[in-house]
């Protein structure tokens, strides 16, 4: 009894602490500032604007949670031992987080079946997505009036004057702009340059982020069991390893610029011994490690030369690493190697279509904002009415 309150301390401790960081990540978003930044930004961080912090809070990690109870809840049904969620608090302050690296249960034996894979597998990005999906309606159709905005911006520090300001640009994906088209007041919708001002949108966004990034269709990532059950080992093995190099070879597009000699000359050695490293449990072999990692780098070099307007994203390269080194890029055999029923492959493939609909190629990005820029209409009436206020009233 004693052992289990202190677990049960454990998960509850970790709960309230990521509870606390992502509210203080909330607070970043919203109010464009870092805690740590300057002593100006801690004296902004009153216990008011702590507690608005919960808009972004309160929606994300109740998408984290309700993920993370469908695998819990699915392995308990299948009897399954499973420990409750672990919530992973991180923050920094001095740049830009969600205030936590996710949520994780830890499965405490083999799953025998690609059944049990497929119903544990999936149950999390499918509550989750829900979440998700029940956020965004939300905020999509109820943003908050132009005042909102123009006061936020108003606090903003001003750029010296020849200076561009550096925007942090959110992506987007296509339930995103999909939602975003059909649902909100285009005289309220806010340009990605000012999306991260809004927590409700920004929970949404993060929690389709979080859906598509468990839902990759490698190793033993929720999408690694989804597609294992559905194609089973050898096909598993095969995609993975097709799916991996297209994620890599995405990722690094744009690293370097073939029409820049001294730049891809430079660091074309660090790149291609980082291929290496990242492709070296993909393949047996130090010739065959060698050549898989050479091929994807004059894929990358040949496409960089005919399309240089293409560009990757650095950050799905850490996350590469993380695949080839750490989590795995192929999926374990199960016992049972039975197909599944009907209703559970249509409803794995949809799965699928819910991770396209929801990956981002370019989730996060620093911008300037180009002096041409067409204003939206939300912006328009920003403009109109600081200038209604710098007019004098008549006496």
């Amino acid at each position: 009894m004693r052992n289990k309150i202190k677990v049960y301390s454990i998960h509850l401790m970790l709960f309230i602490i990521t509870l606390i960081t992502t509210t203080l990540a909330g607070a970043e978003w919203t109010y464009g500032r870092l805690v740590f930044d300057d002593k100006e930004a801690i004296d902004w961080l009153t216990q008011e604007k702590f507690l608005q912090g919960f808009a972004f809070s309160l929606p994300f990690l109740g998408f984290l949670t309700v993920h993370e109870f469908g695998h819990y809840l699915t392995a308990r049904w299948h009897k399954v031992k499973v420990s409750l969620p672990f919530y992973i608090p991180m923050w920094l302050g001095f740049s830009f987080s969600i205030g936590t690296m996710g949520a994780f249960i830890k499965i405490k034996e083999d799953l025998r079946s690609r059944k049990l894979f497929f119903d544990i597998g999936i149950a999390g990005p499918l509550a989750g997505f829900v979440v998700a999906l029940g956020v965004l309606i939300y905020g999509f159709t109820h943003l908050p009036p132009p005042e909102y905005l123009q006061t936020i911006l108003a606090q903003q520090p001003q750029m010296p004057q020849g200076q561009n300001a550096e925007y942090l640009v959110v992506g987007s994906n296509l339930l995103f702009t999909l939602l975003e088209a059909t649902l909100a007041d285009p005289n309220l919708v806010p340009s990605h340059y000012n999306m991260i001002h809004y927590p409700f949108l920004m929970a949404g966004f993060f929690g389709l982020f979080f859906t598509a990034l468990n839902l990759l269709p490698i190793g033993q990532l929720d999408g690694g069991h989804v597609l294992y059950a559905l194609i089973g080992y050898k096909n598993h093995q095969r995609a993975a390893l097709i799916f991996f190099l297209c994620f890599v070879f995405y990722a690094g597009l744009g690293f370097f610029s073939p029409h820049q000699p001294l730049s891809w000359l430079a660091w074309s050695p660090a790149y291609l011994l980082f291929l290496y490293i990242v492709l070296s449990k993909a393949t047996h072999g130090f010739r065959n490690i060698l050549l898989l990692a050479m091929s994807v780098f004059t894929a990358q070099f040949l496409f960089a030369f005919f399309f240089p307007e293409v560009k990757g994203y650095l950050g799905w390269l850490v996350f590469s690493f993380l695949l080839g080194r750490v989590l795995g890029i192929y999926h374990p055999p199960a016992l049972e190697d039975r197909p599944l029923n009907l209703p559970r492959r249509v409803l794995g493939w949809f799965t699928l279509l819910i991770f396209v609909l929801c990956f981002s190629p370019q989730p996060l990005q620093v911008e300037r904002k180009a002096d041409d820029a067409k204003p939206t209409p939300l912006e328009k009436k920003i403009q109109q009415n600081q200038l209604q206020q710098k007019v004098p009233k008549k006496q």
